[in-house]
């Protein structure tokens, strides 16, 4: 299926193995990887820089696999997750950077394209969060305010 925006299709990438048991070679046990998981997140990781550490570092494929739990999961039962969830933060950042780009560069009109297409991306996840009860219903984007969210 083609992006919402673009005729482009999405991107080619690794995949996962189909298998979808235990590997034997993982040193780690279930509640080890929990621990990893609540010392990591205290540093101010989020989940999926979170599962890149445990990856790269720690040897541990499948937290999922490992755990029964998602990182996310492990993370809200330690109360170390942030109330916002992930993909509309990094989507806040962009948008900043966006709106700092075309502070410099004010007739890039590509930027300001990218700039409204973000801001409605951002309204989508919005709703969609408040209809999930992921977000407050009293939540609010603000794109005047949003730097404040970041600190």
């Amino acid at each position: 299926m083609a992006r919402m925006y673009s005729k482009k299709r999405g991107k080619a990438g690794s995949k996962r193995p189909l298998r979808k048991t235990k590997h034997a070679w993982v040193r780690y046990k279930a509640k080890e990887a929990e621990l990893l998981i609540g010392k990591i997140a205290k540093e101010g990781k989020t989940a999926s820089r979170i599962g890149v550490v445990l990856r790269d570092t720690y040897g541990i494929p499948s937290v999922k696999l490992l755990t029964g739990k998602s990182i996310t999961q492990i993370m809200k039962e330690k109360e170390v997750s942030s109330n916002v969830p992930e993909d509309l933060m990094a989507l806040i950042r962009k948008n900043i950077l966006i709106k700092k780009h075309i502070e410099s560069n004010r007739q890039d009109q590509t930027a300001k394209r990218g700039l409204g297409l973000t801001e409605s991306y951002i309204r989508r996840l919005v709703k969609y969060y408040k209809r999930t009860k992921k977000l407050a219903p009293d939540w609010k984007y603000d794109p005047a305010k949003v730097k404040l969210l970041l600190e």
